[in-house]
């Protein structure tokens, strides 16, 4: 397996990452309980027991529940922190008596979320801040600004980005010192916007792809190392039930249809690597060359465990090509 981009910053970094998204209950105004302090505590010692020490958080996740729970058992466990990279997010705010949903990247807005990830997980700093989603009041001199600062106080050793382009982050960077060392996008067997448009350059069939061309180019050339949400399609292709799908276009299969393809190439596939359905969908993504970096948003131990195993798996070419074509549904134009 290739070195990761993270691994210059982060030397440590677990090709894995274990996203905390489900963590505190469910997203309402109820409080945490002590079950939801175990469920993480399980979270971390399992992710930990297989060398995944990479943790992925995000301010508003179980409206802070998540950090909370996470920080409690930190609370109870000191000596973890020095075997975790602990990352979060920040920049989208719910509807409220100020306005609707939105993203803010405003000095006063990131500063106040950084110190309530700070406080909600109990810990001193953040190995990498992220900024959630693209802001399009963005001042770019302010942000830059205020980021430097927190570096400076030593609350953040490190800043990344989630769901943005590659002119995006290059804007951002040119006003930075520091270097943007991650960018965390949508990316699996089910989403596949990241691979389409670059296999169908000058394909009019890949003018509806909601992903920039050109991201992933400009982040290996950089060193910005990719981050996977939604890696494992919510388990889809590892043994979840599927749900009947819209047809497509053009003579495609439906999504249902290729759904169920591309599950049952997976479970062979599986089976002939001698590895869980899991760990393989995930290998699918590793065996990229931008050394993909994917989070799991499992809570589950014995989940967490199988897809562990993805590291030691690398798929043929013809493998990872016969998984493309079927879960896209067509043959390769």
């Amino acid at each position: 397996m290739k070195k990761l981009s993270i691994h210059q910053h982060l030397p440590a970094a677990s090709q894995i990452i274990s996203g905390c998204m489900g963590l505190g209950g469910h997203w309402d105004q109820q409080p945490y309980s002590k079950a939801h302090v175990y469920q993480a505590q399980q979270l971390i010692e399992t992710s930990l027991a297989h060398n995944i020490n990479y943790f992925d958080h995000a301010d508003i996740y179980t409206f802070g529940k998540a950090e909370q729970a996470f920080g409690q058992v930190l609370a109870k466990q000191p000596d973890l922190r020095a075997q975790m990279i602990i990352q979060s997010k920040c920049a989208i705010r719910f509807e409220d008596s100020s306005g609707p949903k939105r993203y803010d990247f405003s000095n006063a807005w990131v500063t106040q979320s950084v110190d309530g990830i700070l406080s909600r997980l109990g810990i001193e700093y953040l190995d990498v801040l992220q900024l959630h989603r693209p802001d399009p009041l963005m001042e770019l001199a302010e942000l830059a600004a205020c980021l430097t600062s927190l570096k400076a106080s030593g609350k953040v050793k490190h800043f990344g980005v989630s769901n943005m382009n590659h002119h995006q982050i290059a804007y951002l960077q040119s006003a930075l010192d520091m270097p943007i060392v991650a960018n965390q996008i949508e990316m699996s067997l089910k989403q596949l916007g990241w691979l389409e448009h670059g296999v169908l350059a000058g394909n009019p069939n890949g003018s509806h792809h909601n992903f920039c061309a050109g991201t992933l180019e400009h982040c290996q050339l950089n060193g910005v190392q990719i981050q996977s949400w939604g890696s494992l399609a919510q388990g889809i292709f590892s043994g979840r039930a599927i749900d009947s799908q819209s047809d497509a276009a053009n003579g495609h299969a439906t999504n249902a249809e290729k759904i169920r393809a591309t599950a049952a190439l997976v479970a062979t596939l599986a089976a002939q690597y001698q590895t869980p359905p899991d760990a393989l969908v995930l290998a699918w993504l590793m065996r990229h060359p931008a050394n993909i970096q994917p989070i799991i948003g499992t809570t589950n131990p014995e989940r967490i465990s199988r897809c562990a195993e993805a590291v030691q798996i690398e798929l043929s070419r013809a493998h990872w090509y016969q998984l493309y074509v079927t879960a896209r549904g067509a043959e390769l134009p």
